[in-house]
């Protein structure tokens, strides 16, 4: 059927409705007994009327929406045509009853305006409407193949995402989904209809609902539930021997779609997930947008995610600095994919490079510098401990540098809860790097802020990738000890709160991330090998000891370090007296006679000179400490 052909039909159609529509209001206005006269003034004022609105309808572009995808904007875009045409005809017949005489053949009743009105909107937008319907009634027949196939699914959450689930779940029939309905726990919403599925209850009467509509499968269509609720929910459906999934957490959700191609089993992100993140998107937008930004370590689990997250802020230059090229080449070719305005700049560089870093500064001239590059694997520093100091030191001592060489306006130095008291070797460089950023900033116009936050999930070479490769080798899962603790965020949500804390910084702060309560990892050994579809007692968990350098729980607060809150509620900064720059200039100078031993004594001794916290990594200690409770996360922040 041609362009041309269904314009003409649409177009007649049209005007057939407001034709109707019309005759319909004069008939009810005298209730089917028209006079003479008004027949009279109907016949006369008909076609001037309906020409009248179709052209108001052209002058808001209504013939031009496409029929089969009418929405909230085009049905919109009808009333507000309407409403425009109905208040000229209003006006005039207010005008023209006040002339008398002939004008009376043309004066129509107020009462046949306000019924055309609203007729009119009904008629127009509801032909499209019925269209629509129509369209996706067919397409839907045409590719859902076998209806049988489709399992009966029950939503867990009746909030937005819910909705945005449903009325993709509507659009895609070939996905094999069909909503029998809702539960959500506020039982306001018991009974009411959303995208055509009814709220049946609540979680708690999960089991009768399943049973009374013989549900094949949930979906956790919640956006972002904390991680408790998710482990209610998750126990519920166990019980009852019904499998469930989760719609992608919000972090995921960055466009405000819902891709059910995406749908996936829950995991332990979701069980550990905290409520979602209030971020003052003016204050990141003022601090990146428009502005060149650097990030080292562009190619690993933090810097990869900073790079996203920034993107999004509408920096002028991204500049991507990373060793690893293969890690570098996988962010720039995804960011490449990307629609932005931002262009990307990769470095293949060594942070340790002092050339190189010049050079690089000195052509991009960034404003913006988030470093991440860094080692961080606590037993591998240990064995490598001058490396330790290269990359962790010294490669931040160069960027700093660069940084304020080339006036920057800020740095964010991406730093660790293993800096607090540090036992490793890993903890006590990263501390180094604080220390000389913190001096750094008393004599810079450069402004340097350090974030200090513990483990994130899924990050590589984390516990949580090694509990499942063991777990898929059939066991044991390896544990260090029964009482070890760590706290726990998200990726994005770590870099999120690293971009919050950054456009606070004035300078000097080290910025405390709320890192909620910290978990035993031995209780995450068990929830991975439970949703992996074990039994506890059919993969074993096997304490190996702690490793060297390993504490059996983090702080996240030097001793004496006050803690004072920000206006972000999990954002604190921990004030501490920065060194003198001369102290630490010949503190980390000390520190380079060191540097190529492979003695982890002789570090140690050269790290404690500069960092007189550093304690002992010795079994001992850490079996000593077991006697005195940890302190909770409130202790130490507040």
């Amino acid at each position: 059927m041609s362009r041309h052909f269904t314009r003409g039909a649409q177009l007649i159609i049209d005007l057939f409705v407001l034709s109707f529509v019309y005759w319909l209001a004069f008939l009810l206005r005298f209730e089917f007994d028209l006079s003479l006269m008004m027949y009279k003034l109907l016949f006369f004022t008909w076609p001037y009327v309906v020409v009248f609105q179709y052209l108001i309808l052209v002058a808001f572009g209504v013939p031009r929406f496409s029929w089969r995808f009418i929405a909230v904007r085009e049905s919109m875009a009808i009333l507000g045509a309407l409403a425009v045409s109905s208040t000229i005809l209003i006006a005039l017949r207010i005008g023209l009853a006040s002339f008398g005489g002939y004008s009376r053949f043309v004066t129509i009743p107020l009462g046949v305006l306000a019924m055309n009105f609203i007729m009119g909107f009904l008629g127009v937008a509801g032909v499209r409407v019925i269209r629509r319907i129509t369209a996706e009634r067919t397409e839907r027949a045409k590719r859902l193949k076998n209806p049988r196939d489709q399992k009966r699914t029950l939503l867990i959450g009746a909030g937005s995402a819910g909705v945005m689930v449903a009325r993709e779940v509507t659009q895609n029939p070939n996905l094999g989904i069909k909503v029998v309905g809702f539960v959500d726990d506020n039982v306001q919403k018991t009974g009411t209809v959303i995208q055509g599925c009814t709220v049946l209850g609540t979680t708690a009467s999960m089991e009768k609902i399943v049973s009374d509509q013989r549900v094949d499968q949930a979906i956790i269509s919640i956006a972002q539930a904390p991680g408790k609720s998710i482990r209610r929910i998750l126990q519920i459906c166990e019980s009852i021997a019904l499998p469930v999934k989760i719609i992608p957490g919000i972090y995921e959700i960055l466009d405000g779609k819902v891709n059910l191609s995406r749908i996936r089993e829950v995991t332990i992100e979701d069980l550990l997930g905290r409520e979602a993140v209030q971020l003052d998107l003016g204050a990141i937008g003022e601090f990146v947008s428009g502005k060149c930004v650097v990030i080292t370590g562009a190619g690993g689990s933090i810097g990869s995610e900073l790079c996203r997250q920034v993107s999004r802020f509408n920096p002028t230059k991204l500049v991507m600095i990373e060793q690893a090229e293969n890690a570098l080449f996988e962010i720039h070719r995804e960011l490449s994919r990307v629609e932005s305005n931002c262009e990307l700049v990769p470095c293949v560089a060594d942070i340790c490079d002092q050339l190189r870093m010049d050079q690089v500064f000195a052509w991009l001239r960034p404003e913006v510098v988030f470093h991440a590059a860094a080692h961080k694997h606590v037993p591998l520093m240990e064995w490598n401990p001058g490396e330790a100091l290269k990359n962790n030191v010294f490669g931040t001592q160069v960027v700093a540098d660069m940084a304020s060489k080339h006036s920057a306006e800020a740095f964010v130095m991406v730093s660790t809860d293993k800096a607090v008291n540090p036992s490793s070797i890993m903890g006590t460089s990263k501390r180094v790097a604080e220390i000389y950023c913190q001096a750094l900033s008393r004599k810079s116009s450069t402004k340097f802020v350090a974030v200090r936050f513990g483990n994130v999930l899924g990050s590589a070479g984390s516990v949580i990738p090694v509990f499942k490769e063991q777990i898929r080798r059939g066991g044991p899962v390896t544990v260090t000890h029964p009482e070890m603790k760590r706290y726990f965020m998200t990726i994005p949500e770590a870099c999120q709160l690293v971009m919050q804390a950054a456009s606070m910084g004035r300078g000097g702060e080290i910025f405390v991330l709320d890192m909620g309560e910290p978990v035993k990892i031995v209780d995450l050994a068990k929830d991975l090998i439970r949703l992996s579809g074990f039994a506890e007692d059919e993969i074993d968990i096997e304490f190996t000891g702690t490793r060297p350098g390993e504490k059996l729980f983090e702080e996240l607060a030097i001793t004496g370090e006050q803690m004072t809150k920000t206006r972000h509620p999990k954002i604190f900064i921990g004030r501490i007296a920065a060194y003198p720059f001369d102290h630490v200039e010949a503190g980390i100078s000390a520190l380079r006679s060191v540097i190529n031993t492979t003695s982890g004594d002789q570090v140690r001794r050269a790290l404690a000179q500069l960092v007189p916290e550093m304690q002992s990594s010795s079994g001992a200690d850490q079996s000593a400490a077991l006697s005195d409770s940890p302190p909770s996360h409130a202790d130490v922040i507040h």
